[in-house]
C-alpha cells in the first residue's frame, strides 16, 4: 500500500486499518524502506529547519550542531523502532499474545505514525507545542497490539501500558543521546 494512503488510513480509520495490516505479508526491509525511513525523517528534518535555519525564537541552534543532532536523532529513531518491536515481541507471551517479530515491527512502525507526522510542527518553533498531537500514537498502539500480536482484548490495556512504559524509558535514553550531539561541540572537531 502506498505510504500516504497507509498513513492516512492508520490515522483516520485505525480500527479498520489494523486488520488489513495484520494480513499483509512484508519484510523488515520493505517496512523500513517504504514506511519507517521516510516518516521517521519528518521530525529531525523539521527540527533542523525550525531551530537552525528558521530562527528558533529566543534560541537558535548552530547549523552544524543541528545537522549532527538531526542525523543522530534520525538514526536513533530508526534503531528505536526496531528495539521497540523486539520489546513488543518479547512481551507478547506475557499478555497471552503470539510472538512474531514482523508483526511486532508492524505495530511499532504503524503505531508511531502520529508521532512521526506530528514532527512537522517543529518546522515553526512557536508551533512545536502542537507536536503533542503525536500522543495519538498511544491510542494506535492500544488498538494495534491485540490485532497484530493476538493478545486477548482483556489484556490489551496491560500490554499497552507496559509497552508504553518501556518505550518512555527507551526514548528518554534516545533523547539524552541526541542532546549530547545536538548541543555540544564534537570532541577534537573545532567548528562542529
Amino acid at each position: 500500500m502506498p505510504l500516504m494512503e497507509r498513513a492516512k488510513n492508520i490515522l483516520l480509520q485505525p480500527k479498520q486499518e489494523w486488520p488489513v495490516i495484520d494480513t499483509e505479508q512484508t519484510s523488515v526491509g520493505e517496512l523500513y524502506k517504504g514506511y519507517i525511513i521516510p516518516l521517521a525523517a519528518i521530525g529531525p528534518i523539521a527540527r533542523l529547519i525550525g531551530f537552525s535555519v528558521i530562527d528558533g525564537g529566543a534560541f537558535r541552534v548552530p547549523f552544524t550542531y543541528g545537522v549532527r543532532g538531526a542525523i543522530v536523532e534520525y538514526v536513533l529513531a530508526l534503531l528505536g523502532t526496531f528495539v521497540l518491536a523486539l520489546i513488543i515481541d518479547a512481551l507478547a507471551p506475557t499478555f497471552g499474545g503470539h510472538k512474531s517479530q514482523i508483526q511486532a515491527l508492524k505495530v511499532a512502525a504503524y503505531s508511531s505514525t502520529a508521532a512521526w507526522v506530528a514532527g512537522i510542527f517543529l518546522i515553526l518553533p512557536p508551533l512545536a507545542i502542537l507536536s503533542i498531537v503525536g500522543l495519538y500514537s498511544l491510542f494506535l498502539l492500544y488498538l494495534g497490539l491485540p490485532v497484530l500480536m493476538k493478545a486477548p482484548q482483556d489484556k490489551a490495556v496491560g500490554y499497552t501500558v507496559v509497552v508504553i512504559l518501556v518505550a518512555i524509558v527507551l526514548y528518554f535514553v534516545i533523547g539524552i543521546i541526541v542532546a549530547q550531539f545536538a548541543w555540544r561541540p564534537a570532541m577534537g572537531m573545532p567548528g562542529l
